[in-house]
């Protein structure tokens, strides 16, 4: 038994090619269903990340800053010891002077030493005071941390449980949406793509609904649905650029149909009457 030839993309005919973009369409909906049923968790577990990667760097800034004050304070005591033995050296040298003009210079340096011991005890009362701001708030990233690394934790639990529940239709879905990729001509997909990327609810081919386009519902002329309807070649909507295609090609059976029952009813009720 000869093996059946599968026709090339190009090689289908409009009706064909028209049938598979509403059958990929149908299949991408399923899955932007999923994607909504997951809401925003994505995007609420990416916001934690980010902001735990920034607490994180914020908090070794921090570090990084109240080990430069520490360390700023150390070198200031060390300024302090030794500016106390130039004092202690400078009033043993006023014991041994010749003159008076000796004792002045002596009594200035003395002076000087001790003014730079008042400046640095001042310099190590700010840098004291500002360590203890920083560890104020280094004590404040920590716990605003551990309650964000508490919110993903769970953020990521709900996200986990549901990527779970859908996993296995989500992949058979993508699935045969590949599959029904290979079916249509590239130019043609890359098209849809475009067409359903730029659209609200991501439809990129649809149906006539009440001889209106039924993604932006404007009116379509009756030529242009006899050429839909024909299924000779590819017609857009000439207002929001969507493909469009016969309900009946589509599978789609529309509500509308069933008033013209009630209409003639109405009419036999009134020759009854007459």
């Amino acid at each position: 038994m000869a093996k059946e030839v599968k026709k090339k993309p190009q090689d289908l005919t409009v009706e064909q090619k028209l049938k598979a973009l509403f059958q990929l369409q149908t299949t991408l909906s399923k899955i932007d269903e999923i994607k909504t049923l997951r809401g925003e968790l994505p995007l609420e577990v990416q916001d934690l990340e980010d902001e735990i990667a920034g607490l994180n760097t914020r908090i070794e800034r921090i570090k990084g800053e109240i080990a430069g004050l520490k360390t700023a304070v150390a070198g200031k005591k060390v300024e302090i010891e030794t500016a106390k033995l130039s004092v202690e050296k400078y009033k043993k040298q006023q014991d041994n002077v010749r003159n008076n003009r000796e004792y002045d210079f002596l009594s200035k340096e003395i002076e000087f030493q001790t003014l730079e011991i008042e400046l640095c005890e001042k310099h190590i009362r700010e840098f004291t005071a500002q360590e203890q701001d920083k560890s104020e708030e280094l004590k404040k990233c920590d716990e605003t941390l551990e309650e964000r690394k508490q919110d993903l934790e769970v953020k990521k639990n709900e996200l986990d449980e549901i990527v779970e529940e859908t996993k296995q239709e989500e992949e058979k879905l993508r699935d045969k949406a590949k599959e029904l990729e290979t079916k249509i001509e590239p130019r043609l997909l890359q098209s849809f793509k475009r067409i359903r990327k730029n659209s609200r609810n991501g439809l990129g081919i649809v149906y006539v609904q009440r001889d209106a386009c039924g993604g932006c519902f404007n009116k379509i002329p009756p030529q242009r649905q006899l050429d839909i309807r024909s299924r000779k070649k590819i017609i857009v909507c000439e207002y929001c650029g969507r493909i469009m295609i016969d309900p009946e090609l589509a599978g789609v059976t529309l509500e509308h149909k069933e008033d013209a029952p009630k209409e003639k009813t109405r009419r036999r009720r009134t020759v009854d009457a007459d």
